[in-house]
């Protein structure tokens, strides 16, 4: 059997793409001129990280060479000139001959110009060339194929470097602040606890104290009047005994007789005249009732507001994406948030039931207790304030409503637009009746195509200043109308109906609960 001929393309060096010449053999098994991988590794001796110009695969520190014995012999046999010999058969024909090549590699590494290996590389038209083609770039920075390939490996290589070490130290960095989050929020809490734990104190003293004035005011005030109620007792004891004289005495026939003991019947009861009461209001402790009541609403503003600004929602490291925008009724459940109306706000000619998130036209006015946030017209207000990421559904029914969203400062009084919602600067209103739909801002009126339904949908992205309106017809929502806006202070969401004035006594709007 004839022995098969060794192919000498096994025996080049894929950095000089000339035959192996001190052939060494690295870690992961490819194999090099021994001149030709020291090169590349002397590039990387800053990096102290040693890579493979074929696999990349990396070492360190810096493998020992040594000459590989068998292959060397081998290469020996081979002899350059027989490699030479079998590239002029396969590669170097005349330019009026077909170009046969052994491999696509060793096509792809030939001049078409001057059919030889390109073994050079010009920098600046940044192409491969032979020996030959030097001539045509002089005054380029022209170097070997082998040191080109070094450069690139070597600057992708300290990029990638760079990037893991950037991404590294970020996560360092992450893991100490996760580190850090825990202690931090430990700390927070207890001493939110404590401090919510004084004021809750203070409240219950306070409380205490109040209770005790009441009740002394109570029996100060019960004293009083026991000792009215006995002198009036007193009284009306002598004037029946007056009376009783008096009967008596109208019985005695002489004139004369009747005149002289009623002279005496008189002076005896000039001191029997009854003492005039002065009373007070029947509503004895309303007045220490609404202050305690005001004093509780400052202080869930206060609080609503306090904590509202803080800026725990906010991120010291912003390194992923914000959230993609909710397309489905799906994704908007995600940021539902429950809206129960502040009785506060509603105005006289509303009712609020179901755990304040209905609300609807009365025939009467109702007696609420004035409040300077209590509106005027036929308007109410959320007691959650919204930021961040909000969504919420209101039902309805009637003649019209308004939909709304507003700032807590819009003003309450009077019965001017500027109480409207949607017809100032602090709120945005979209208007839906039974056969058409319209949006209001700064007094601005805008029609609005698409289905009227009897749920409204709205989205709030309060840091992207996106406020959204949407037709719900079971779980499917159609975008009525997109506002962008900034938003410089939290919203509150609201409802306006048909008021009494109107003539219009329907109309109810209901909150409902989504999770």
């Amino acid at each position: 059997m004839a022995q098969k001929a060794l192919n000498p393309e096994l025996f080049v060096c894929p950095l000089c793409l000339d035959l192996l010449t001190d052939p060494v053999s690295i870690p992961c098994g490819h194999s090099y001129c021994m001149k030709c991988v020291q090169d590349h590794w002397d590039q990387e001796d800053e990096k102290q990280l040693y890579s493979c110009p074929e696999c990349r695969r990396s070492y360190s520190p810096r493998p020992v060479l040594a000459k590989h014995i068998i292959l060397a012999g081998v290469v020996e046999q081979l002899g350059k000139t027989g490699l030479k010999a079998h590239l002029a058969d396969h590669c170097y024909a005349r330019p009026q001959d077909v170009l046969v090549v052994p491999s696509q590699k060793l096509q792809e590494n030939i001049c078409t110009q001057h059919h030889k290996v390109m073994e050079m590389f010009c920098r600046r038209d940044q192409q491969s060339i032979c020996a030959l083609c030097v001539d045509q770039h002089k005054d380029h920075n022209v170097v070997s194929a082998a040191a080109e390939r070094a450069r690139r490996l070597s600057a992708r290589r300290a990029q990638l470097d760079q990037s893991l070490q950037d991404k590294e130290k970020d996560l360092k960095r992450l893991q100490q602040e996760a580190q850090e989050i825990r202690p931090s929020a430990q700390k927070a809490v207890q001493r939110i606890s404590e401090s919510f734990r004084e004021m809750a104190q203070l409240l219950e003293k306070r409380c205490s104290e109040v209770k005790q004035q009441i009740l002394s005011q109570e029996h100060t005030q019960l004293s009083r009047l026991q000792e009215l109620q006995d002198q009036l007792q007193r009284d009306v004891m002598e004037l029946k005994r007056s009376i009783t004289e008096l009967d008596t005495l109208s019985l005695t026939l002489d004139n004369n007789q009747f005149l002289g003991l009623y002279s005496l019947l008189s002076t005896d009861t000039q001191s029997t005249e009854p003492v005039r009461i002065q009373t007070g209001p029947r509503s004895y402790f309303e007045e220490v009732t609404r202050a305690v009541s005001a004093l509780g609403d400052k202080l869930h503003l206060t609080m609503e507001e306090g904590l509202t600004n803080t800026s725990l929602a906010q991120s010291p490291v912003q390194l992923l994406p914000s959230p993609a925008q909710p397309s489905s009724r799906e994704d908007f459940l995600q940021y539902s948030r429950e809206i129960t109306l502040d009785p506060n706000t509603v105005s006289t000619e509303l009712s609020l039931s179901d755990g304040n998130r209905r609300v609807r036209v009365m025939r009467e006015h109702q007696s609420y207790h004035d409040h300077p946030d209590r509106f005027s017209e036929c308007q109410v207000l959320s007691r959650e304030s919204l930021t961040g990421r909000c969504y919420w559904e209101v039902e309805w029914s009637g003649t019209w409503i308004r939909v709304a969203v507003s700032y807590r400062k819009i003003q309450r009084k009077g019965s001017s637009n500027e109480c409207v919602f949607g017809h100032n600067d602090k709120s945005w209103a979209l208007v839906c009746k039974k056969n058409s739909l319209s949006f209001w801002s700064k007094a601005v009126n805008s029609n609005v195509s698409g289905p009227v339904s009897s749920r409204i949908g709205v989205y709030l992205d309060h840091c992207a200043g996106v406020l959204e309106f949407y037709s719900v017809v079971e779980r499917t929502t159609r975008l009525l109308r997109r506002v962008q806006a900034t938003f410089t202070e939290p919203l509150y969401a609201g409802v306006r109906l048909g008021s009494l004035s109107d003539c219009i006594l329907e109309g109810t709007a209901h909150f409902p609960k989504l999770k």
